[in-house]
């Protein structure tokens, strides 16, 4: 690695310290509204336990995101939003088709 690579990468690594202190904000932040855990498993026709076997958690976490008493976060919440706009893909991706 270059010295002008390293030295970009070493503020890079200062600027998230310093965000995640909150010294100062993210330039850029990314937020995805809360799946409709339900929705998105009926519109596939899963049972829950299908459904929870596909993005691989337990079936509790699906009946509590579909009751609402816990929401669905970081990893989770991208592969529901990515089953949400392109099931077929996600479903032949991971050998369910």
């Amino acid at each position: 690695m270059d010295n002008e690579s390293f030295n970009e990468l070493m503020s890079s690594v200062q600027e998230a310290g310093k965000i995640m202190r909150g010294e100062i904000e993210a330039s850029h932040r990314y937020e995805f509204d809360d799946p409709d855990v339900k929705a998105i498993r009926e519109h596939i026709k899963f049972s829950q336990a299908m459904f929870a076997n596909l993005i691989g958690v337990n079936v509790q976490t699906i009946e509590t995101w579909e009751q609402g008493s816990s929401h669905p976060t970081g990893p989770a919440k991208v592969l529901l939003k990515l089953v949400q706009v392109d099931p077929e893909s996600v479903l032949k991706n991971l050998d369910y088709v």
